[in-house]
């Protein structure tokens, strides 16, 4: 009879840990609307992120909430996003909430995380599969956002894709669609004046860019000079985890930090006009 107490004890505590790790069991308070500033999160995987994770990236702050897999608001701890379980890490969502956060302690700051590991740009228009997600990045995403913004405001978009469509083929037409997916997300989610934020693509010395890849570039750079409500990210000095292509986690937070300092000069402006 003990052993089985201990055993039904076991059970009991594996089945409570793997739903504190999922975020399901720490259901978070949701402030007023008008107090709860919330943050799409789209992309490709260095949005989603694949940095390493710490104890520092799990600690919960309850000014910092995320729309979870589930559909519910629970504190912002890295991993945030779930396109690919096995890889997914640190990110710069959630140091971008923090950050955000410090400069307006009166608000609570939501992050829908909706990225998607490895998803060309063709990916985010209203129909499209991405068959090694098995998902609908731009439906799911829209079906998810509008599930969040029930309880508060939309500020910002978080913008950071492009690795994937660094091919020839692709290249030459990716600023075009870059304006129609923003011009998209404004209109299905009545964001107009909402900023759309662009991450540049990763810098480094050891994968040279292609023509294709200054091509994505230049499109980013192009959009955000003739939109002042784009803004546009600079990645120097950041570095990879190691394989060429993802940041590593100091660098993901540093992003974080910067897309957060452009978001917030961008509201001063707004409020001071």
């Amino acid at each position: 009879m003990r052993q089985k107490l201990l055993l039904i004890a076991l059970v009991c505590l594996l089945v409570t840990s793997s739903l504190v790790a999922t975020g399901r069991s720490e259901e978070a308070d949701v402030p007023a609307k008008d107090k709860f500033h919330l943050f799409l999160l789209v992309g490709q995987s260095n949005m989603a992120g694949r940095g390493k994770v710490t104890p520092d990236d799990q600690v919960k702050n309850p000014k910092v909430l995320m729309f979870n897999k589930q559909g519910k608001w629970v504190p912002a701890v890295d991993p945030m996003h779930f396109d690919k379980p096995g890889i997914v890490g640190v990110g710069l969502g959630r140091t971008f909430g923090l950050e955000v956060s410090k400069d307006n302690p009166d608000i609570t700051i939501g992050l829908i995380p909706c990225a998607v590991g490895g998803s060309p740009i063709k990916s985010w228009v209203p129909g499209a599969w991405d068959a090694p997600t098995k998902s609908y990045p731009y439906d799911d995403a829209m079906k998810r956002a509008s599930v969040a913004l029930q309880s508060g405001q939309l500020k910002g978009i978080l913008w950071h894709q492009g690795e994937s469509d660094s091919r020839p083929e692709r290249a030459e037409i990716y600023e075009q669609k870059l304006r129609e997916l923003i011009a998209r997300f404004r209109k299905e989610l009545d964001a107009e004046d909402v900023p759309f934020i662009i991450g540049q693509l990763g810098q480094f010395e050891e994968n040279p860019w292609n023509e294709a890849k200054s091509q994505v570039d230049k499109a980013h750079q192009d959009i955000a000079k003739a939109d002042d409500k784009v803004l546009f990210i600079k990645s120097d000095g950041l570095t990879h985890k190691g394989d060429k292509v993802h940041f590593n986690a100091d660098s993901y937070r540093e992003f974080g930090k910067r897309y957060a300092k452009a978001f917030l000069e961008f509201n001063a402006k707004a409020t001071q006009e």
